[in-house]
């Protein structure tokens, strides 16, 4: 990030100028948007579900604990209100750029990434079978012993779309990166040894972990797919923030945020 006077760089005053300075990150952002609707558009692999294999794939078919419009909120609204906060307070419109910026940058990538993985994979979800009959009566192929569902086609693609967990992954890419902003902004890594500071830096990280263990808990994903969702934000939200912020136990890294304005907001988000 570039040294500048705080107080002096707003988003009135310089908002436009390092918009515009970034605007191939931005473009690139949209061509990411059109991927990723391309991807949830298109039809995923039908990998061979034999008769035996049911067995394993007849867990019920429920709601959402977390449903899906949920996500937004948890992986980039909660992070865009801390974002704010902290430009009202330091008036520093460079920040707010490149948080905004890496993080949807984070949750795209992640998004992308997660959405091809499935299409290729095709792995059916636990509630496979009650999603291909839904009367419970199980059809298939005289000789290969295939599955020949007889449900809702929409029901049936997202019943390919088990691994990884995009739930997970986006949770995990939108409140890491949460937690290496705070840190930074916390002086987490000050040595100094205020645990309390960690405590902060994981509520994100407990958030996200839970947003997984609850699909787990719906049956609408394996314990791999969760693992491998968390994984995989996880990843991509790190390599993002240290491709816009130095890493927060750097000096470059460090930047005041009162400690009692997190624990106040913490209770809240």
């Amino acid at each position: 990030m570039p040294e500048i006077q705080l107080g002096c760089h707003t988003v009135r005053s310089h908002g436009m100028k390092v918009a515009m300075t970034h605007k191939h990150d931005w473009l690139i952002l949209l061509l990411l948007v059109i991927i990723e609707v391309v991807l949830n558009v298109i039809e995923p692999f039908h990998r061979f579900v034999g008769e035996e294999m049911m067995e394993d794939l007849k867990y019920p078919l429920q709601d959402n604990t977390v449903p899906v419009w949920a996500v937004p909120i948890i992986a980039m609204l909660i992070p865009f209100t801390v974002f704010i906060i902290y430009y009202f307070i330091r008036k520093d419109v460079y920040d707010l750029h490149h948080a905004i910026l890496g993080l949807l940058f984070a949750v795209l990538i992640t998004g992308v990434i997660t959405d091809a993985i499935k299409d290729a994979v095709g792995r059916p979800r636990p509630d496979f079978f009650w999603r291909c009959f839904p009367d419970g009566k199980g059809v298939y192929q005289n000789v290969t012993r295939d599955v020949i569902c007889t449900g809702d086609k929409g029901v049936i693609k997202e019943g390919y779309k088990s691994f990884p967990s995009g739930h997970t992954s986006w949770s995990f890419a939108g409140l890491v990166f949460l937690a290496w902003y705070l840190s930074g902004k916390i002086r987490a890594f000050d040595r100094r040894g205020h645990i309390a500071k960690l405590c902060i830096v994981f509520l994100p990280l407990l958030v996200a972990a839970l947003v997984g263990i609850s699909r787990v808990d719906d049956y609408w994903h394996h314990w791999q797919d969760v693992f491998a969702g968390a994984l995989l934000g996880s990843t991509v939200a790190s390599f993002c923030y240290l491709q816009f912020f130095p890493p927060p136990y750097d000096v470059d890294g460090i930047a005041c945020f009162p400690l009692i304005l997190v624990l106040i907001m913490s209770l809240f988000l």
